[in-house]
């Protein structure tokens, strides 16, 4: 059978959303429903992706069946494409299966020509809306199917608006735009080297093919890539009756939302313009006025608006984003899909929509995306701040943004790449900036609305945005911002708060992000629903107590390398690595003993009645002495100046044993359970530690944390049994000196292949398994962290080599299988053995998916991103419900 390709307007509906795109499927259903929308046919992801598959050729009966598809339309509008009697008009627009707002290609006004414009000046009776209408189509096919160069045609119309003196695009007259159209045939053909085509047939084929590019264009990659959108998918083409919101003042364009997605708060949101078409509105050409206004000057259309806008949210049961066409006061809808929204806006929408009724909390669940949780766990601007606001513009996003002045996209996609705090400023942004919208903190600008390009994608990213602020002024050239009298040049550093609009000239202050109602109830209800637990990797009594506060379920790792780190404790920690022999070396650790304690009497008060799992000293020793280089130069220096004796010689001490202990590969050097086998004391002092502190606590609150001692890189059973022993004896004597005991388990982390190979040799000898997934994901790849991110690992992940950077989101294939070894083989020998992940994959939504498959009992992470593993491991719970 032919496959096909195109389906007309009323063969398709909202349930064919991966063949006709969000688009097509989206005006599909609106035409069933009842609402007004042009006549329309759309091209199938599925040419798409064969043109794809065939190197950019089409298949075989694609043009036969646009060519019949055109017939159709032609037939039921009464209109013929070129035809010079009521010519037909087409706008040829993508349309991906998630939506990706300005990341693809548009062309409108297709089958204006100089054949066909008399026409449409006899027909409208508007002799500047048809000449408006033609010099828009003239660059839009130039900039879109020809690749002519955008500013070619910028110039030009801004160097026309300086010769008459017109300060906006609307002030032009017919002559004017006439002339204006010559010019741009021009630039388009000295580009092309020749005379373009004008063959309407031929430029709707082509228009649609470079759609079908547009998928594969660089913006479109870069916001793929960054919102986990497969580029199997492709792109549906929607070729669409041309409405006209630019046929003078009866006429209008606009974008409007069923729901504030700021806020999620249930009132009016929108913009439009009177006499414009849709690129005007959300490429912020003009400023749009606020769809209130609309009320006054178009008010039927507005009545209709607001009545098919319920409809539509009902309809679909969440809030929508709208695209209109108002054409001599007639409404059109030409678009309608789920509405990007801030992450604020996300809980408040589904936590309302349950209230009202429409859905209920399963649905709800599924509409949030881990991801936006968090973005409501980043700072905000101290209110307390007391700085006067330099300038001010549209509250385009939310949020707080502190950062260094950069003026172009690609510098601030180098710079935040980099770590640099930058925020991009702009007069306005567009769809190609996008690799710098998704690494700056934020983006100012001084043209565009709420419902603009920049407003759109910051808030579906989760950056603060100042849009359309009119008092700012930008060279990009010089490089400089000016507001009032101060003149900012880049890299100097300024302030946004997207949720006010305001700008302030410094760096304002910070402060935690607060956990509001909507927050609590939804990351409530994603506890009913989950079974994996969620702990959190903590080792201070702020944190622990930030994580407890956050939800956390227990601590699946304390660190208590981080409790030798600190300025009172180096010393003994040095005398304790200097030591020359066990006896000198228990001596060191007796002063260090009381600091461990104290410590842990503090996470364990943080924590009681929850599980904290310690692990034992896991660096090599080397970490807690000065550099070789460093050393070496000290001792120098010392033997220079003549310095005391006594000092020479532990400085010389101290370069000896930094020899002794260098490695060239430390990470697989003396560490961990192997340190432990050479300073039996080490493990000793640490177990003793770790049960005064819980018998402590005990005595003094009455109930204490539950004990969990890890050792931590296990390879061999012998390893683990002979550390557990260790551990054992320190903790029966500590249980015997005391009188008393409390429950206590010894397990170990698998952050070694060998180690999950021989996982049920291993758990012969532990209570538990935590995977250590970072230096796992090193090992069983055979790279390092720092040397892989700082070198080839990027470029990997850009060149599609790896689909994701390994140590943010899990390799399921590779590491994913050795963690499933590691389990399977654990619970054949002990069938409830809890095993949990304390790497940073353990905050990772994708990596939880993988971890609920595998079967762990929770997972661990960073106190912040609690409520994201909560909530991930909730959806996690529902898809595998659902498989």
């Amino acid at each position: 059978m032919t496959e096909k390709y195109i389906y007309d307007l009323h063969e398709g509906d909202a349930t064919m959303r991966n063949l006709l795109g969000g688009k097509g499927a989206g005006v599909a259903e609106m035409a069933k429903v009842g609402v007004p929308v042009p006549d329309a046919f759309t091209v199938t992801t599925t040419a798409s992706v064969e043109t794809m598959k065939r190197g950019g050729d089409w298949p075989e009966e694609l043009e036969g069946q646009v060519a019949e598809a055109l017939k159709r339309l032609e037939e039921r509008t009464g209109r013929v494409l070129g035809g010079k009697d009521k010519p037909l008009l087409l706008s040829v627009r993508s349309g991906a299966v998630v939506s990706m707002p300005g990341m693809m290609d548009t062309i409108l006004n297709l089958g204006i020509s100089d054949e066909t414009v008399p026409a449409i000046v006899e027909e409208s009776g508007n002799e500047r809306f048809a000449w408006d209408c033609y010099r828009r189509f003239i660059q839009m096919y130039g900039e879109v199917v020809e690749g002519v160069d955008a500013h070619a045609y910028e110039d030009a119309l801004t160097n026309m608006k300086a010769r008459k003196g017109a300060a906006l695009d609307t002030d032009l007259s017919a002559e004017d735009l006439k002339e204006l159209v010559q010019e741009f045939k021009q630039i388009s053909n000295d580009a092309l080297g020749g005379e373009w085509t004008s063959d309407p047939v031929e430029q709707l084929n082509r228009a649609i093919n470079a759609v079908f590019r547009s998928w594969q264009n660089p913006r479109a990659e870069v916001y793929r890539k960054a919102n986990g959108i497969s580029a199997d998918y492709g792109t549906a083409v929607n070729v669409m009756q041309m409405v006209f919101g630019n046929r003078g003042e009866t006429s209008a364009t606009g974008v409007c939302f069923t729901r504030n997605p700021s806020t999620g708060a249930k009132e009016l949101y929108g913009e439009f313009l009177t006499n414009a078409q849709g690129e005007d509105v959300v490429a912020g050409i003009r400023t749009p006025r606020p769809l209130a206004e609309m009320q006054e000057v178009l008010p039927e259309a507005y009545q209709q608006l607001i009545d098919t806008m319920k409809k539509m949210e009902l309809h679909y049961k969440d809030m929508q984003d709208m695209e209109f066409t108002i054409e001599n006061g007639k409404l059109y809808l030409l678009q309608t899909r789920s509405g990007k929204r801030t992450a604020a806006a996300a809980l408040k929408v589904a936590g309302d929509l349950v209230d009202e009724g429409i859905i209920d909390k399963t649905e709800a669940l599924k509409r949030i995306e881990p991801s936006q949780l968090d973005q409501l766990l980043h700072p905000a601007i101290d209110p307390h701040h007391g700085t006067e606001a330099i300038a001010r513009g549209l509250p385009a996003s939310p949020g707080a943004a502190v950062g260094e002045v950069v003026f172009d996209a690609d510098v601030a996609a180098e710079r935040g790449g980099k770590g640099d705090a930058v925020v991009l400023v702009r007069f306005e942004t567009t769809p190609d900036d996008i690799a710098g919208v998704i690494v700056c903190q934020g983006i100012l600008t001084a043209h565009g609305g709420m419902t603009s390009h920049a407003a759109v994608v910051a808030r579906g990213m989760g950056k603060p945005c100042v849009a359309g602020a009119a008092g700012i002024r930008i060279d990009p050239v010089a490089k400089t911002l000016t507001i009032g009298d101060k003149v900012f040049n880049e890299g100097d550093v300024i302030t946004l708060n997207g949720s006010t609009g305001e700008v302030f000239g410094e760096a304002l202050e910070l402060i935690p992000p607060q956990i509001n109602e909507d927050f609590k109830k939804v990351v409530g209800w994603a506890d009913e629903v989950r079974t994996m637990g969620v702990r959190a990797n903590a080792e201070t009594f702020e944190d622990a107590s930030k994580a407890r506060e956050l939800g956390a379920e227990g601590i699946g790792l304390c660190r208590t390398e981080h409790m030798f780190f600190g300025a009172d404790r180096l010393p003994a920690v040095r005398q304790m690595i200097t030591a020359e022999n066990s006896e000198q070396r228990a001596a060191a650790l007796e002063k260090i003993l009381p600091m461990q304690q104290a410590d842990f009497e503090q996470v364990f008060t943080a924590m009681k009645g929850l599980p904290v799992t310690v692990r034992l000293l896991d660096p090599p020793l080397h970490e807690f002495l000065p550099n070789l280089v460093d050393q070496s130069l000290l001792v120098q220096k010392l033997e220079l100046t003549n310095a005391p004796a006594a000092e020479l010689e532990e400085a010389r001490k101290v370069l000896a044993q930094v020899k002794k202990l260098h490695e060239q590969n430390p990470m697989l050097g003396t560490r961990g359970c192997r340190l432990a086998m050479l300073y039996p004391e080490i493990p000793d002092m640490q177990a003793r530690a770790i049960i005064r502190a819980a018998l402590a606590v005990l005595e003094r609150e009455g109930e204490t944390a539950g004990i969990e001692i890890m050792i931590p890189l296990v390879a061999l059973p012998s390893e683990l049994k002979k550390q557990r022993a260790i551990v054992e004896a320190a903790v029966a004597d500590e249980f015997e000196k005391a009188g008393k005991e409390l429950p206590y388990t010894v397990g170990t982390m698998i952050e070694l292949p060998r180690a999950a190979m021989v996982a049920d040799q291993i758990a012969e000898h532990a209570d538990f398994y935590s995977f250590g997934t970072n230096d796992l994901t090193q090992t069983t790849i055979g790279i390092s962290r720092d040397d892989a991110e700082n070198g080839f690992l990027t470029d990997y992940v850009m060149d599609g080599v790896m689909e994701k950077n390994p140590f943010e989101s899990i390799d399921v294939e590779g590491v994913g299988a050795v963690v499933r070894t590691g389990v399977e083989k654990g619970r054949s020998v002990k069938a409830d053995l809890k095993c949990g992940v304390c790497g940073e994959h353990g905050g990772d939504p994708a990596s939880i998916d993988f971890f609920q498959s595998v079967g762990l009992n929770y997972v661990s992470c960073s106190p912040f991103r609690v409520p994201v593993a909560r909530f991930a491991a909730a959806k996690a719970a529902m898809a595998q419900q659902e498989q």
